[in-house]
């Protein structure tokens, strides 16, 4: 089995196959179609925020015995 990869766009569900690969790809095919996420799914889950730990002690042996 021979891969190609490209990029392209859909037109009403019709996915063009670019002209230089025509040739090379025979009639039969098997299609596997990866979409490429949008900025906003691209955003993490949640809003960044910080928390100011200046002055805060940790101590692994008293976190250890939680």
């Amino acid at each position: 089995m021979q891969a190609f990869e490209f990029k392209t766009t859909t037109q009403d569900g019709i996915i063009r196959i670019p002209d230089r690969y025509v040739q090379k790809i025979p009639q039969k095919i098997k299609v596997i179609v990866l979409v490429e996420k949008t900025e906003k799914e691209k955003q993490p889950p949640f809003p960044y925020f910080a928390v100011d730990t200046t002055g805060y002690v940790f101590d692994r042996e008293e976190a250890n015995e939680r």
